[in-house]
């Protein structure tokens, strides 16, 4: 869950058991602390990230203390990693400082500033950096012409040719990238035009806000929408934002890594967590996955419903991916209407969530490109081609059915980038 907005306005109180030394106060906003339920006088030792994503005993917290809260440190900082976080009603330490008998005494490990640094409570703000609509596209992006990665049956088309045969245009508010859908292909040339362009700037810290009004459908089709740095891969890791195949959703989340990189079973998100371990072996390129809980997000129910935002935060100590269609009533105003300042502690719970507890971020993910890219067959399209209720082979069917892939293209509104 995000950082909490209580009504009316919580104060906190902060001091040191250890000098008795009261430093001062923090308004709750900003501080944004989840307190797990524990009962009174019972010791939980619980991971930060698991503190942070209790939502529901937030809502208890905040019903039923009074104006102000206590939070009293007891021990040197431990790097942050673990807390022990005892709820104690009526308090027995808060009175001193002027704190109201019915609300709640806290301890808290570490000092505040190393803590609050370190949870990354401070809700982040972030500022349009890049604006990309219709033609822009053309300058945000290169077109990338190597051999398939991932052995699909396409050929990657450079810019000019793509423009030529009309698979990418733009209007004043519209940008499409498309296969083509009227040749039938020699089995011994090569594959079905189609596209990979990679953003020429690269980010590390920022959110991306990808407007979609329609993405690629149709048997044989992987459709990606991603990030990564392509020259030291996987050791600069990798987020997948969109991607799936043979219309077969809902959408899948993913991170891939090097060795060492994993993700909690449990966290706060409204998808469905998969393999938990980020690493990618040559037997086993699943990473770390999640499975999105609407069918409209991804395939012929997502352009049914007209599309949609994704959106894609990444900070040190987090990353999140959150999907709204077309009609949703709580999509937030800022992204909706690509306001110049958005703030994503303000959007709810993510639908994909991915903590570092067990990832050093710095280590497994370097600056990264975007990548929108549509591949035919392929390693995984290819091989659930049938299991996902596609008829013959795979490459035989995008050889000798052009028409079949007249709806797999890209339709994008808009893609904005903050920092």
């Amino acid at each position: 869950m995000p950082i909490y907005n209580p009504s009316p306005l919580k104060t906190v109180f902060m001091r040191f058991e250890d000098s008795e030394q009261e430093i001062g106060m923090i308004n709750i906003i900003q501080l944004g602390c989840y307190i797990p339920h524990t009962s009174a006088q019972e010791w939980n030792f619980i991971s930060i990230h698991e503190m942070l994503l209790s939502a529901s005993a937030t809502d208890m917290l905040l019903r039923q203390s009074s104006s102000h809260l206590c939070l009293n440190t007891t021990r040197s900082v431990d790097g942050t990693r673990f807390l022990p976080f005892p709820l104690v009603h009526p308090p027995a330490s808060c009175p001193s400082i002027g704190v109201p008998s019915s609300s709640f005494s806290m301890k808290l490990l570490g000092t505040l500033a190393a803590v609050i640094p370190a949870l990354g409570l401070l809700a982040r703000a972030y500022s349009l950096a890049d604006n990309v609509v219709g033609s822009g596209f053309y300058n945000a992006f290169d077109w990338e012409t190597m051999a398939d990665p991932s052995n699909g049956r396409v050929q990657f088309l450079d810019q000019q040719t793509s423009k030529s045969r009309n698979l990418t245009y733009a209007t004043s508010d519209t940008f499409i990238l498309r296969a083509d859908f009227q040749t039938v292909l020699d089995p011994r040339g090569p594959g079905r035009d189609s596209f990979r362009i990679k953003s020429k700037k690269s980010y590390t810290t920022h959110v991306a806000v990808f407007d979609v009004r329609h993405m690629p459908e149709g048997c044989a089709t992987w459709p990606a929408i991603w990030e990564v740095k392509e020259t030291e891969w996987p050791g600069s890791g990798e987020v997948d934002i969109v991607e799936g195949i043979n219309d077969h959703g809902p959408n899948l989340s993913a991170l891939h890594t090097a060795q060492g990189c994993s993700m909690p079973s449990s966290r706060a998100q409204s998808g469905y967590s998969g393999q938990q371990d980020c690493s990618t072996t040559p037997a086993d390129h699943t990473g770390c996955t999640v499975h999105y809980p609407t069918a409209n997000s991804f395939g012929p129910s997502f352009n049914s419903a007209g599309g949609g935002w994704y959106a894609f935060e990444r900070a040190q100590d987090h990353m999140k991916v959150w999907f709204w269609s077309r009609n949703d009533g709580s999509v937030p105003g800022e992204v909706k209407m690509g306001r110049p300042e958005i703030n994503p502690s303000n959007w709810g719970t993510p639908t994909a969530f991915f903590p570092n507890t067990s990832c050093d971020f710095s280590q497994h993910f370097k600056e990264h490109n975007i990548i929108i890219n549509l591949t035919l067959c392929g390693d995984w399209a290819g091989q659930f081609f049938n299991q996902n209720g596609c008829p013959g082979q795979c490459a035989d069917y995008v050889n000798n059915n052009p028409s079949a892939f007249r709806n797999a293209y890209f339709e994008f509104a808009s893609m904005r980038v903050y920092q």
